[in-house]
């Protein structure tokens, strides 16, 4: 059989994968975009005042011309989109003249995750005055004033970790001091329940397709988006990789009740501010759907984004508390029943994304330049052994 040329993919190479792996609308049409895109050109830096120059385009389309940008500069920190952040100063509407702090969050050519920025705007939107979160502001989905898919919301003040805190790159094994965690444990579980409560029936959010409860069509998109995007991406075969996913294929979970769904609620991705410990902003809203709460459980306690204690045995979740407290505390405020062996599939379903993301799609954009984060990238490619390791044990537990 010949092999594809996943660098030139074909028009029928792409439709085969649609077929074969179904799952919701705008994610099937971000995935499609980015094969139609992919023998396109690497990823170009743009210099700061030419990109702040596309940035003016979007705002006189909305504001006119009544409005300066000024202090543009580069945001570091992730591995995923590139972040200018801003001061704008403008008529806000409603609030009168005002000089606002603001960042522009940009994808690249191709990220290590493709996600769709117009569902990452109306996520924002739907939780302004819900959970502590920046203000969305505008939305360039199409590219049509920047020069790849954008958002730009509000700045919000507060840091990833404690000063004295130690951690690994993308907010990985960060470790928070015993008093920092006491305050800051409640507020991060509390902050999960309210997005998990959300009703979304009226959230503005026609970029979500809803699962069906009572079924298994939830588990089944999200296999479905990530099994395609190794079958685009993947350099090598692994056959863990289709072991696994065989595994994930034979044992979906049915839905019990659809939640709104971070995807990545972490340490890393909430910041706080120091002198009185209280989170300011939850952000990375990229991968959140409509789906299963035991998703985001198993996310959160992944062993990727925690860290032992000071005793160097008791697993913290995000190094806030450990596992045991983090269900107990969950279940109480949320009104929810955990179901280990769902949050067990979610577990296995979450290391697999993880590999996929690492080994195959950071391994495609990085050798085709496609990413401005390409060491890191690169770096961000060795983890994903540790993923696969991963996904052996569990495996091997079942259920």
């Amino acid at each position: 059989m010949q092999q594809p040329d996943k660098d030139h993919p074909s028009a029928a190479w792409i439709s085969s994968l649609r077929q074969r792996f179904p799952t919701e609308t705008e994610v099937d049409r971000i995935l499609t975009r980015r094969q139609e895109r992919r023998s396109g050109p690497a990823y170009k830096t743009l210099p700061l005042p030419e990109l702040c120059g596309c940035l003016e385009s979007l705002l006189h389309e909305d504001l006119g011309s009544a409005f300066e940008i000024s202090d543009a500069h580069w945001l570091s920190g992730g591995a995923s989109k590139v972040q200018m952040a801003f001061n704008l100063e403008w008529e806000r509407p409603g609030l009168g003249f005002e000089k606002t702090a603001m960042v522009l969050r940009m994808e690249p050519a191709e990220s290590i995750v493709e996600t769709s920025r117009l569902r990452e705007f109306q996520l924002i939107k739907a939780f302004e005055g819900v959970v502590p979160i920046p203000h969305a502001f505008w939305c360039d989905a199409d590219a049509r004033h920047l020069p790849y898919p954008s958002i730009v919301y509000g700045f919000a003040p507060g840091v990833t970790k404690p000063t004295e805190a130690s951690g690994g790159v993308t907010g990985m094994g960060i470790l928070m001091p015993p008093t920092v965690r006491a305050k800051l444990g409640p507020q991060f579980v509390e902050h999960l329940c309210t997005i998990h409560n959300r009703d979304f029936s009226n959230a503005g959010l026609d970029a979500f397709n809803i699962p069906a409860t009572g079924t298994t069509q939830c588990a089944e998109w999200c296999l479905n988006s990530f099994e395609r995007v190794w079958e685009e991406d993947c350099g090598e075969d692994i056959p863990l990789m289709r072991v696994v996913a065989a595994w994930l294929r034979r044992n979906l979970p049915v839905l019990d009740r659809p939640s709104i769904i971070h995807a990545d609620y972490r340490s890393g991705n909430f910041l706080f501010t120091e002198h009185d410990t209280r989170i300011t902003a939850i952000l990375d809203w990229e991968l959140g759907h409509i789906g299963d709460r035991h998703q985001d459980l198993a996310w959160t306690t992944s062993r990727a984004f925690g860290s032992l204690a000071e005793d160097g045995r008791t697993f913290l979740v995000s190094g806030l508390m450990s596992e045991s407290e983090f269900f107990d505390t969950y279940q109480r405020a949320s009104g929810f029943k955990v179901d280990p062996r769902i949050v067990h599939w979610y577990k296995i379903f979450n290391a697999y994304s993880l590999a996929v993301m690492t080994l195959a799609t950071g391994y495609r954009a990085a050798r085709n330049g496609k990413t401005h984060q390409d060491v890191l990238v690169t770096w961000v490619i060795g983890v994903g052994y540790g993923f696969l390791e991963e996904l052996r044990e569990l495996i091997e537990v079942g259920y």
